[in-house]
């Protein structure tokens, strides 16, 4: 046991409806942070405990983990400048709005979609944030108090774009950053937020948004920087045939050939969607060791493709699930994810080649591998507490028998209880200290005001 927890008190989570760990239908033992014991069916915990939670009602699951997001998007979901695009039109008809994005806005902005994953059964949160126009260059602050605040725990990937459309990139001049001042800042919030400890709360991870908004020089220097640092890289890479034929096209090169050149080749390394990839590209990708977060909800709103999944976890990727840009969602919900990844794959691969369990996997363990996490993402002895349990009460579930699979299969989308490092941060389906009604009224008004077209 570590010094946090000496002394802690003991929670059994009791006799679960079910419960997504082998030989544990007696349900866990919590003690500070992490899980002690997990108990069998009908027995009891091996040491006394100071308190029980009957989970009788509840299936319990380790907290799902979001590897990919853009937070500050709950700000112009279903806007109508962007409706009905695909990838590259859908961003030049957004950086006409964004740059509008304060930092009073952005706060609100990441609060309700921290808000949202926590109530999705979502205990760790990351988030690639890209957008700095002028006054907002302390946007990863913000985000970690956010967290802090909430009690989620927090990967903050510090995101960039240095290559506007005057240089032949996508995004206007105004909203993107030198390369100098990047790997400054990038500096600055590592030494101030990165936690490489085990059951840390707050990591940081380095990510240039994309081939088409960042040099070859910031990619490179990025991942000198992520070895100093023993932090993750991570960017958009394979997501659209758009973005393909303009690596083609500037560099000469395809995406994962591009990756290779700029040194991003390496199990520190996890992308965002990877849906353009051929056979070969897999097999490099997965000898690597490079994670890839599938985004299926996105995927399908902006008809980008399918990821393959199945082939790049045989190839030896991590595969994780990520709820992407609540503009290009329209929510931040990852219990509705997996139902999403469990369809969408079941058409590339067939009824009886992804489960129910495939899916949940690539919401845990598999997005915590992804963010080089042995520490969370199972339901496991000396593991972080960290836990989402759903109920069955709601009518969409009456007549289901296989519980698990009904949370995917009936679509489960809010969860009743959710512990993040052994602590209570939803109870009942409302999340602890926060007032949700005026996180909207205000977050709307703020919407409204700064990006409406009206």
């Amino acid at each position: 046991m570590s010094e946090r927890d000496a002394g802690a008190r003991r929670l059994w989570i009791r006799n679960p409806l079910t419960i997504l760990a082998a030989e544990s239908a007696g349900g866990l033992v919590v003690e500070g942070s992490r899980i002690v014991e997990l108990v069998a069916s009908g027995g009891t915990p091996a040491a006394p405990v100071h308190e029980t939670f009957d989970a009788s009602r509840h299936v319990v699951i380790p907290g799902l983990v979001n590897t990919h997001h853009h937070v500050f998007q709950t700000l112009t979901r279903a806007h109508p400048l962007a409706i009905n695009k695909p990838l590259f039109p859908w961003l030049k008809a957004l950086y006409t709005v964004w740059d509008k994005l304060t930092p009073d806005a952005f706060r609100l902005a990441t609060r309700l979609a921290y808000t949202e994953l926590l109530l999705s059964g979502c205990t760790t949160a990351g988030d690639h944030h890209y957008l700095f126009p002028k006054g907002l260059e302390r946007s990863v602050d913000i985000q970690v108090e956010e967290a802090k605040s909430l009690g989620i725990r927090a990967v903050v990937t510090r995101g960039s774009m240095s290559v506007s459309v005057r240089d032949g990139g996508l995004p206007p001049d105004t909203l993107v950053q030198d390369d100098d001042t990047i790997l400054s800042d990038s500096e600055r919030v590592l030494n101030l937020f990165h936690d490489t400890a085990p059951g840390a709360m707050v990591q940081i991870g380095l990510a240039p948004c994309s081939p088409f908004a960042v040099t070859k020089r910031l990619m490179q220097e990025s991942a000198a920087l992520a070895e100093r640092h023993d932090c993750r890289l991570h960017t958009h890479l394979g997501e659209t045939l758009d973005e393909e034929a303009y690596c083609v096209s500037t560099f000469g090169l395809r995406p994962v050939d591009y990756l290779e050149e700029v040194g991003w080749m390496s199990p520190r390394a996890w992308l965002a969607h990877g849906i353009h990839f051929n056979d070969a590209e897999i097999a490099r990708l997965g000898k690597a060791g490079v994670g890839v977060c599938h985004c299926p909800t996105s995927n399908m709103t902006l008809a980008s493709g399918c990821c393959r999944t199945c082939d790049l976890e045989a190839a030896g990727s991590p595969v994780g699930l990520g709820v992407d840009g609540s503009a290009s969602n329209d929510n931040s919900n990852l219990m509705e994810g997996v139902r999403h990844a469990l369809m969408l794959n079941r058409l590339t691969y067939g009824a009886e080649k992804v489960t129910h369990l495939d899916a949940l996997r690539w919401a845990t363990e598999g997005s915590a591998a992804c963010l080089g996490r042995s520490d969370i993402g199972r339901i496991e002895e000396g593991r972080e507490a960290d836990l989402a349990l759903f109920t069955l009460d709601e009518l969409r579930f009456s007549g289901s028998h296989d519980p698990l699979a009904a949370l995917v299969l009936c679509g489960a989308h809010r969860a009743d209880r959710v512990m993040v490092a052994g602590q209570w941060r939803v109870i009942d389906g409302h999340p602890v200290g926060l007032d949700t009604r005026r996180l909207r009224e205000e977050h709307s008004r703020l919407a409204r005001h700064l990006f409406g077209t009206v």
